[in-house]
């Protein structure tokens, strides 16, 4: 796969983050938006292993991430480099797409060389459209042999099937009044059909290949990649605040590809695939604003741990 290493330039911004450096590199000189990574760098110790952490669709902020978890601190103080990028597809990336995993794919690659991780585990993990991204790494790493492949992979509350996102986004719009849809749900609707070329009637392949999980496809493609793949997915299905606040039930919510696919996972032999459901977690900072849709529903100790462990 063809480097960019040549094109880096590196800013590299050493601040006290509790005691560890944060290094952001660009890696386009006239783009400080997107195409760039905060590393997390650990202080005193040597680097044991590396995590990538991919923020949610519309709202990647690296240093944003910091203010929702304590996860890459936490990893640092373990000696465990974090990376939270921002692709070349930007804070509106679709996760799943060609052009997000070649960024990420190229990303894991500079990073392991620039650090000399050779031989080190790599974590990753993702909330929203970050999770679907990292889920479909680690898909790809298997299916497309690549270099570098996650040792493990965590998920917080991410979309894994495109057809069941698309019918319940339709089954919004038809429920709602017009005035009264959500923004994010007609946006949506319009990106699935530009990156699956189609609808699940007309292209119901395309959304195969593109999804991280799809419950129709009785082939499991994807999935089958990741049998012998540790995978954490977490979630928080308050359905009385999702019914409530936006009028939303499971057919809408995220954790029925969650329990579906880590079901799927464990009937074909994983032993490592979990579903981590919790309660009166989430919440948004600043402001500390209820959400069950967060990243604070991944307690980073827990996540840590289990990590190292495998």
């Amino acid at each position: 796969m063809k480097r960019i290493i040549g094109i880096i330039f590196a800013g590299l911004i050493a601040v006290g983050a509790m005691g560890q450096k944060l290094a952001t590199t660009y890696l386009n000189p006239k783009d400080s938006t997107t195409n760039l990574y905060l590393a997390v760098v650990p202080e005193g110790k040597p680097i044991k292993a590396f995590l990538f952490l991919l923020d949610g669709f519309g709202i990647v902020s690296p240093k944003g991430v910091l203010v929702q978890t304590q996860l890459p601190i936490l990893a640092a103080k373990q000696g465990v480099l974090v990376v939270i990028p921002i692709l070349k597809t930007g804070s509106q990336y679709f996760g799943s797409d060609n052009g997000s995993q070649q960024s990420l794919r190229e990303m894991i690659e500079m990073v392991a060389d620039n650090y000399h991780l050779q031989g080190k585990d790599l974590y990753i993990g993702g909330f929203s459209i970050g999770g679907t991204c990292v889920v479909k790494y680690a898909e790809l790493a298997v299916k497309d042999n690549y270099r570098i492949k996650p040792k493990a992979v965590f998920a917080v509350d991410p979309p894994l099937d495109w057809v069941r996102y698309y019918n319940s986004a339709k089954r919004i719009v038809r429920l709602s009044d017009p005035g009264k849809v959500n923004g994010e749900i007609t946006y949506m609707i319009g990106r699935i059909e530009k990156e699956m070329h189609g609808t699940p009637q007309t292209a119901v392949e395309n959304f195969y290949e593109g999804s991280p999980y799809s419950f129709s496809d009785t082939t499991q493609r994807a999935i089958k990649n990741l049998i012998h793949t540790p995978l954490m997915v977490i979630s928080e299905p308050d359905i009385q605040w999702w019914m409530s606040q936006r009028g939303y039930d499971y057919s809408t919510i995220n954790v029925t590809d969650h329990a579906a696919m880590i079901n799927e996972l464990q009937r074909l032999g994983n032993t490592k695939a979990i579903l981590v459901t919790t309660s009166a977690k989430g919440y948004r900072e600043p402001g500390h604003v209820r959400h069950p849709h967060s990243w604070s529903i991944a307690d980073p100790e827990v996540v840590m741990k289990w990590l190292l462990s495998q």
